[in-house]
């Protein structure tokens, strides 16, 4: 028997495993895309249904669409999330080229210290954390939930960077450093766009927890015209009714960005995620 024939039988079983567990995870999705666009009965009647010319109705985008509270909940989002993953990103980065690069007193405790931070999860200090931006004054501000999200975020990034950082060939540092160029301009130049998988990779792991995030907008940032989108589709469900379509159409319209994100990075981060697993 052929070598092709022999694999045939072990590709089709886990190209049947991978697409049973891609349908399993995109199913939540689907259903939500599709009741959304469904009229309040039919969605109890049949969730599973696709909408038809009797069952279709667009109330739940109208409304959504029309407040302008909600509009204020995607522009924070987006803020939120935009802000915290650029200084995620830069900052990671440059600590992960410094811990790499360089050797000083502390740097393997600063690695281990940083590695502690992963294991810690960060709302166990949501006291501590709320306390001290109360004392700032930055309660119901878009700040405090930026400063949050930029501690929690950094230690992942920074150790997966520093794990890439390893592979940039030494070489072409020395090379360039011969050439007389700065290390700023070294790391900016030279190493950081060797590293677009590793950054794409980092960069899809960070937006979505901070962007679902539900915790930390509730305790730092209530107020009407601070909350993020997460948070706001909360007004939508009441204690003796729920508007069922505008709650569906928010979360669909609140999946978007992060659909758009994996599609522009989804090749980077395949190529990231490989790339470290054979290393």
């Amino acid at each position: 028997m052929k070598p092709a024939l022999r694999k045939a039988p072990g590709a089709l079983f886990i190209h049947l495993v991978l697409g049973g567990y891609t349908l399993l995870v995109i199913s939540p999705i689907l259903l939500v895309l599709v009741n959304s666009l469904k009229k309040r009965a039919a969605i109890f009647d049949d969730p599973l249904a696709l909408p038809s010319a009797a069952t279709l109705s667009l109330a739940g985008y109208t409304k959504v669409l029309g407040s302008a509270s909600v509009s204020t909940m995607f522009f924070n989002s987006l803020i939120v999330t935009g802000v915290s993953l650029l200084a995620i990103l830069l900052f990671a980065s440059m600590a992960a080229w410094a811990l790499t690069e360089y050797r000083f007193p502390g740097n393997r405790l600063l690695g281990l210290f940083l590695a502690f931070g992963i294991m810690v999860p960060i709302r166990l200090g949501s006291v501590s954390i709320m306390q001290t931006m109360v004392s700032l004054g930055l309660i119901n501000t878009l700040t405090a939930l930026v400063l949050v999200y930029i501690a929690q975020g950094l230690p992942l990034a920074v150790m997966i960077l520093s794990e890439f950082m390893h592979q940039v060939p030494g070489e072409l540092k020395d090379a360039a450093r011969c050439d007389g160029i700065g290390e700023f301009s070294i790391f900016f130049f030279v190493v950081l766009p060797l590293l677009r998988p590793a950054v794409a990779t980092v960069a899809v792991f960070t937006m979505v927890p901070i962007w679902n995030d539900l915790w930390f907008p509730l305790i730092l940032a209530p107020g009407e015209k601070t909350q993020t989108i997460t948070l706001g589709i909360q007004q939508f469900i009441g204690q003796f009714a729920t508007d069922w379509n505008a709650v569906l159409a928010a979360l669909s319209l609140a999946v978007l960005p992060v659909l758009v994100v994996y599609a522009l990075f989804s090749r980077q981060l395949i190529r990231g995620v490989t790339s470290g697993a054979l290393k």
